[in-house]
């Protein structure tokens, strides 16, 4: 699942994930895969000094024009500055790494504490509805093969034993997308990757017949859209010293 959608959604996330890992004035956060900052945002409020880090150069330009108080640098979330920090966080990354349990095991070494974010499984997240809206003019799914993706909760927690270390708290935290209206919602979907593949395939309007007759069940009283979504929130911690590493 893409993590793009309306302005805002990621508040409840952020907070949930800034409460867990007890981020506040002072807390030296590294921020791995920083996108355009809004996580950065939500953890400079709280008077973090946060350092922040992407592969991607537009979006750590951005980020630092959002965030103008915070450090933000060009780097690959499998190799971070070696700090010191107090907290690491890897918000909606795990799924995008080539190797999980690497940045687990260089963010374990950045700083004691680590806090991840995941979408939910996807029976658990109402954005669904897109691909399944879209699937008749999509290449077919291919079964699942080899481990369980990062969103399901058990290899989460696993991925974080092979990184060599500790689950100190887990939380869920529910994201609502909202939208005013159907355009909205349409305008930013048909504009990505799958829907101009889908509209390329059957055109527009058999598209946007698609996705409103799919999410109709969501359309609020005031004639928006409001689709639930389940994110998880884990906090690791770098074991006692003197315990081996797995």
């Amino acid at each position: 699942m893409s993590d793009d959608g309306p302005a805002g959604w990621g508040e409840p996330l952020y907070a949930q994930a800034l409460d867990l890992a007890g981020v506040g004035p002072g807390t030296r956060l590294l921020d791995l895969g920083c996108g355009p900052g809004h996580f950065a945002r939500a953890a400079a409020g709280r008077g973090a000094a946060v350092t922040g880090v992407d592969v991607d150069r537009a979006a750590v330009a951005a980020a630092a024009a959002a965030v103008p108080e915070a450090l933000f640098r060009v780097g690959d979330a499998h190799d971070p500055p070696p700090g010191p920090f107090d907290v690491v966080a890897a918000v909606q990354l795990l799924q995008h790494v080539a190797n999980p349990v690497v940045v687990l095991r260089a963010a374990g070494q950045a700083g004691p504490a680590i806090v991840v974010t995941v979408w939910g499984q996807d029976h658990e997240c109402d954005v669904r509805a897109f691909g399944e809206a879209l699937a008749a003019w999509l290449p077919p799914r291919r079964a699942p093969s080899g481990p369980p993706p990062v969103t399901d909760p058990a290899r989460l927690q696993k991925l974080a034993g092979l990184a060599g270390l500790d689950v100190a708290a887990t939380a869920e935290v529910r994201c609502p997308f909202a939208y005013p209206h159907a355009e909205a919602l349409l305008a930013p979907l048909l504009a990505s990757g799958v829907g101009r593949m889908a509209v390329s395939r059957a055109g527009e309007r058999a598209v946007r017949k698609a996705v409103l007759d799919r999410i109709a069940a969501h359309r609020t009283d005031e004639g928006g859209y409001r689709l639930e979504n389940l994110f998880r929130v884990v906090l690791a911690v770098r074991p006692p010293a003197g315990r081996p590493s797995p």
